[in-house]
């Protein structure tokens, strides 16, 4: 194997008699991105993965974006000498030392094998001789080093330097499987995203009005599904005819009310979808105020029309928070795109912001529309994107 890679864990550590399944877990996720020929080993709290992947990007890749893992770094393992040690570090320290123009470093060691010669302390001050003798420039900074060279002492020596952040949370699939609603705006895959970080295994729905949504927006949602992607270890996308259940909408309904009825037909449709596919749960981007249909009262109405739990992880979010993680997880440059959905299409110019919920849910039932929306779920085309 040419690739070493060594995986921090964060929240895993925390579960006792059930830490092996999540362990396991997360060891598919990862291997589900890499090549066949991958190995991944756990010990103690730490995994490492070795790989022959010549793309090496392709491997950060997909480490940085697995839930489950705070962190990784490129490493090497030597046999337990101290001679070997230093030449390992040294290595790390003349790539580093280039990268920071030299600065300041700490040892960082960790003696898990009580029985080596050395006690941690000992291991960090002969590596940090040995590195300020073989590169003059450098000098020691243990309370803010510009970078530190860990070392590990395990059934091998294990020695890595800068460490990549990983998504933290828990492995995709620990949890539930649940229906992310994803629209064509900022909040959404930032809502699968979060959820993904608490262990949920999600398909998402989209609900396209054409020919008033055009296949533009369609286009957008597929592309936000596909960034999502490899958070959430897969996913497939059901695009649902939306368009007759609006006309009557349209036809029928108050036109104040009509925001509030279209959140109850997609979220009537999500279930209707979510129980063929075994999904307990709905996820949504609603945030608390952010719009008419998200006040308490809407909100209340709104997850009324099911009995599945609907999970909302932004709806105590500030707006620039949602958006820096929209950037970080890159689609917020996407969600962006000028292309408007159906639920932009058809607001009313006054919604009703404090919805009595009886009158609503009885404006419902006047619809008569279950038919239209059971025809609306059966006909979703599905489309599968990889992790």
């Amino acid at each position: 194997m040419e690739n070493l890679y060594l995986i921090k864990i964060g929240e895993i550590s925390l579960k006792k008699g059930n830490r092996a399944k999540f362990e396991k877990q997360l060891r598919f996720n990862i291997k589900k991105k890499l090549n066949s020929s991958s190995r991944i080993t756990i010990q103690r709290g730490r995994f490492f993965l070795e790989s022959n992947e010549k793309d090496i990007e392709n491997i950060r890749y997909a480490l940085s974006t697995t839930p489950g893992l705070v962190g990784f770094s490129r490493a090497v393992k030597v046999n337990k000498d101290i001679s070997e040690i230093k030449k390992a570090a040294l290595v790390f320290a003349e790539e580093l030392a280039s990268r920071h123009q030299g600065g300041s470093f700490k040892i960082e060691s960790r003696r898990a094998d009580k029985g080596f010669e050395f006690s941690s302390y000992q291991i960090s001050s002969l590596v940090g001789e040995y590195l300020l003798e073989k590169i003059p420039s450098l000098h020691v900074d243990v309370h803010k080093p510009d970078w530190i060279i860990s070392i590990e002492l395990r059934d091998l020596a294990y020695i890595y330097g800068a460490r990549d952040k990983g998504a933290g949370g828990l492995p995709v699939g620990s949890a539930a499987k649940g229906m992310l609603l994803l629209s064509g705006g900022i909040d959404s895959p930032v809502a699968g995203y979060l959820m993904a970080k608490r262990g949920v295994k999600m398909d998402a729905v989209y609900f396209h009005a054409y020919p008033y949504t055009s296949d533009e927006a369609l286009e957008k949602v597929k592309k936000l599904a596909q960034k999502i992607s490899p958070y959430l270890s897969g996913v497939s996308l059901f695009v649902v005819p939306f368009t007759d259940f609006q006309l009557l909408l349209k036809e029928k309904a108050r036109e104040e009310e009509i925001t509030l009825l279209m959140r109850a037909g997609m979220v009537k449709i999500a279930e209707i979808i979510s129980k063929k596919r075994g999904n307990i749960c709905l996820i949504t981007g609603e945030s608390l105020s952010q719009v008419a249909s998200q006040t308490v009262e809407s909100i209340r109405y709104t997850g009324s029309e099911t009995d599945l739990p609907v999970f909302r992880p932004l709806i105590g979010m500030d707006k620039e928070d949602i958006i820096k993680i929209a950037k970080n997880i890159e689609t917020y440059d996407t969600s962006i795109l000028p292309f408007e959905d159906c639920c932009t299409i058809f607001s009313p110019k006054h919604p009703q912001v404090k919805p009595e919920l009886e009158k609503l849910k009885n404006s419902f039932l006047r619809l008569n529309g279950e038919d239209l929306l059971e025809e609306a779920a059966e006909k979703a085309e599905r489309f599968y994107f990889k992790p």
